[in-house]
């Protein structure tokens, strides 16, 4: 196992993408990869700072951490909706692409196989999967939710830098199999979220809610539920990987 290495953690998801047909799937994952492509570039962000994987409905970007995290955010508020909304006007009714996102920062090591480990890793991902970030994306006209992990928030949103308004970002506490996790869900909360999310006095003063999640542990390659392991699968950037299954999703 190398040691690990901070990186910039950008994911993005096709929502119900296993209800398309073949033709439709191929031509979303294009779609997916164009937008990805265009935002990170409008983000100054070239393919010598990146890593990808895929898997198959959705892509992870491995970044360095010396590309601008502000500037990814603020591609990703403005930019990515401005390409989904163009993408959607040429594309017919069963092809139309709507995305989930997560960005994080944290720390990866690359194991001996080519996969990614770190239990970073495994937080976003399992924001990926939140149901409040899923509710969201349901009620979003937009056909985007974005969600950032606490550290981006404490380092990049709550500052208040050019075209990243703190007050957009609300708090949430999706429930993952190892505890609750902190992060800020970009634009209003879902109807369906029910009661309100802790701290709300945190959502106006710019203060972070308490997480009391439970870090994986070390070295974990392959874990079971909301985890996520690597190994093996199709990569672009020299690693290899593939998660275990999600109970119960619908897509």
């Amino acid at each position: 196992m190398n040691t690990p290495v901070n990186r910039t953690l950008l994911l993005l998801d096709i929502e119900r993408y296993s209800d398309r047909t073949d033709v439709e799937q191929a031509y979303l994952r294009r779609m997916l990869y164009d937008i990805t492509d265009n935002t990170l570039g409008a983000a100054a962000i070239d393919e010598s700072q990146r890593q990808r994987a895929d898997r198959g409905d959705s892509v992870m970007e491995l970044i360095d951490a010396n590309a601008s995290v502000g500037a990814l955010l603020r591609a990703l508020i403005t930019e990515l909706p401005v390409q989904l909304r163009a993408t959607n006007q040429r594309a017919s009714g069963s092809s139309q692409i709507r995305l989930r996102a997560v960005l994080a920062t944290g720390y990866v090591a690359i194991d001996d196989q080519n996969g990614w480990v770190g239990s970073d890793l495994n937080h976003a991902c399992r924001l990926l999967d939140a149901n409040e970030l899923r509710s969201a994306l349901r009620e979003r006209p937009d056909d985007f939710a974005l969600c950032v992990s606490d550290s981006v928030h404490q380092g990049i949103v709550r500052h208040g830098h050019p075209g990243i308004r703190p007050e957009e970002f609300r708090p949430i506490t999706p429930d993952s199999k190892n505890g609750p996790l902190s992060a800020w869900l970009h634009g209003p909360l879902p109807t369906s979220a029910g009661s309100t999310p802790p701290s709300a006095a945190a959502a106006e003063s710019g203060a972070s809610p308490t997480s009391s999640a439970k870090p994986a542990g070390p070295g974990s390659v392959h874990i079971m539920g909301d985890q996520y392991g690597v190994a093996g699968g199709t990569v672009h950037g020299g690693a290899n990987f593939s998660f275990g299954p999600r109970s119960g999703e619908t897509r």
